[in-house]
């Protein structure tokens, strides 16, 4: 692949789509590459084997940056992941070294992308299922998600008032960002000195069928690997169910069942892993719904390249 200096290279797709592997691959053709994450949940300290965080072993002493850089109960705004974003990329372009963006978080791809601070796109498919959902029970349900992802937003927005709640779980299903932290910057403005001028942007493709096996696969070795005792660990540190990070999906689920005391051996614990990887799959589809129509990505097939889950450590002290 032909790069030059001063291109950014974008590499992104769904989870569990093997991202992580195939940039540091890339990386390391290249040579001087340094590699910038976009995904929001590895921003967090201690959320290491329920998000997939590449571990330092892994890097194969490629730089990375922005992971680790907030606690679990620190917010984060899509107007903040920008600006560090934006100028750690020109300090890796001023180094002479080329930059990798890499994750699967939408927004925040976008925000680089596209050089806005912005709502995402409206999903025709996540609006209708949004708004069936809403219909079974004159929004209730819906209302009640909303009160778990943002509270600040169900404080504003009444149960009837149907458009708004549809738009503002919309935002958080698709961006894992709540709709208060994405509006907490100023709106669809151009940013000056943005890095986005020279791209090329790498779409990771897996056949469906493979990726729903891969997410199941990964979900279930995730929690062999000590998932659950991660989470303790994060409770016994102070943090709670409502911190921003954990938000990052099966974190939630995990503390419930540890509150409910469900041992993950039995038939409640098997059902508490099928949750989970049926989350990841329903944020996969969101991914892929997302990106299908920017034509601007090249997609490559990278399906049969294994996906390694990452081995058990313990949690961070």
């Amino acid at each position: 692949m032909s790069i030059e200096s001063s291109q950014l290279i974008v590499i992104l797709g769904p989870t569990a789509s093997g991202k992580t592997g195939y940039s540091i691959k890339l990386a390391k053709e290249i040579g001087n590459a340094e590699i910038v994450n976009a995904d929001s949940r590895q921003l967090y300290r201690y959320l290491d084997i329920g998000t997939a965080k590449i571990t330092k072993e892994e890097m194969e002493g490629v730089p990375h940056h922005l992971i680790d850089v907030l606690d679990p109960d620190e917010e984060v705004s899509v107007g903040w992941y920008q600006n560090e974003a934006t100028r750690i990329i020109s300090e890796i372009k001023e180094r002479g070294n080329v930059p990798i963006l890499v994750g699967g978080s939408m927004l925040y791809i976008s925000s680089i992308t596209d050089g806005l601070s912005m709502a995402p796109t409206a999903s025709k498919e996540l609006r209708n299922i949004l708004i069936n959902e809403y219909n079974k029970d004159e929004g209730v349900s819906l209302h009640n998600r909303l009160k778990e992802i943002d509270p600040e937003a169900a404080e504003r927005i009444h149960r009837n008032n149907k458009p708004r709640l549809v738009r503002a779980v919309e935002i958080y299903e698709l961006t894992k960002t709540s709709r208060s932290d994405t509006f907490e910057e100023s709106e669809l403005r151009p940013r000056e000195g943005q890095v986005n001028e020279d791209m090329k942007i790498i779409g990771i493709k897996v056949p469906r069928e493979e990726l729903v096996e891969r997410i199941n696969r990964r979900t279930s070795e995730m929690i062999k690997n000590g998932w659950v005792e991660e989470v303790r660990g994060l409770l016994e540190k102070g943090y709670k169910y409502k911190d921003p990070g954990m938000k990052s999906c099966g974190y939630r689920e995990i503390i419930n069942a540890i509150n409910s005391d469900i041992a993950v051996e039995t038939p409640c614990g098997a059902s508490l892993i099928e949750t989970i990887a049926a989350k990841t799959r329903q944020y996969a589809r969101r991914q892929v719904c997302w990106w299908r129509n920017d034509r601007r990505i090249s997609w490559i097939n990278y399906g049969k390249v294994a996906c390694h889950p990452k081995s058990k450590r313990p949690a961070r002290p």
